[in-house]
C-alpha cells in the first residue's frame, strides 16, 4: 500500500501526464492502477532481497563471532593446561640447595683459596698447590661449586681456564667464617 501511494510521486518525478490523462479518460485510470500493482510488486521484490541480503550478513556476523569466541575459548584452555604443566614442572623440579650445608671443608678452603688470592683469577695447579688438594679432586670440587653458584669461571687469552669467586660465593664465605670465628669465641 505503501509503495502504491509513492507511485504519483515517481510519475510527477518522471514527468508523466498519466494522472492528469486519467481525469478525462477513464480508461487511463486503468493503466495508472495497473502501473500501480506493478510499482508494489516490484517494491516488495526490492524490499524483500535487502532483507535477506541483511539478514544473511546477520547470520555471517553471528557464525563469525561464534568462532571467534570458540577459538578464545581454545585459546584460554591451552593457557591453562600449559600454566598447569608449567606448575607442575616447577613442584617436580628439586628445590636448589643451600650451598652451605652442601660444601665441605675442603669446599671451603678452596674457595677461601680463590678469595685470597692476590690475583683476580686462580687457576688450577695454583690452587692444588695453595690447598695441597689433589688436581683430581680440586677439579670435581670445583665443578660441584660452579653448579652452586658459588664460584665462576673465565678463559684468559692464552686460553687458560681461571676460577674465581662469585659474587653468591664471597656472601657465603664471609657467612661460613664469621660463624667460625663466633664458635672458636665462645
Amino acid at each position: 500500500m505503501v509503495a502504491a501511494f509513492t507511485v504519483p510521486l515517481f510519475l510527477n518525478m518522471i514527468s508523466s501526464t498519466l494522472l492528469e490523462g486519467a481525469r478525462t479518460k477513464p480508461v487511463d485510470f486503468y493503466v495508472f492502477a495497473g502501473f500501480c500493482l506493478i510499482y508494489v510488486v516490484a517494491s516488495r521484490r526490492l524490499f524483500e532481497n535487502i532483507a535477506l541480503r541483511l539478514l544473511g550478513q546477520m547470520e555471517m556476523v553471528r557464525r563469525d563471532v561464534g568462532q571467534l569466541r570458540q577459538k578464545r575459548d581454545e585459546a584460554l584452555v591451552l593457557a591453562a593446561q600449559k600454566a598447569e604443566i608449567e606448575a607442575q614442572k616447577e613442584a617436580q623440579k628439586p628445590a636448589e640447595p643451600d650451598p652451605r650445608e652442601v660444601l665441605s671443608y675442603n669446599d671451603v678452603e678452596i674457595l677461601r683459596a680463590l678469595a685470597e688470592e692476590r690475583f683476580v683469577y686462580g687457576n688450577l695447579a695454583a690452587l692444588c698447590e695453595r690447598t695441597g688438594l689433589q688436581r683430581e679432586f680440586v677439579s670435581q670440587r670445583l665443578t660441584v661449586m660452579k653448579s652452586l653458584g658459588v664460584i665462576e669461571t673465565r678463559i684468559n687469552d692464552k686460553n687458560v681456564l681461571h676460577w674465581f669467586v662469585s659474587t653468591r660465593g664471597a656472601a657465603v664465605l664471609n657467612e661460613l667464617l664469621n660463624a667460625g670465628n663466633e664458635a672458636r669465641a665462645q
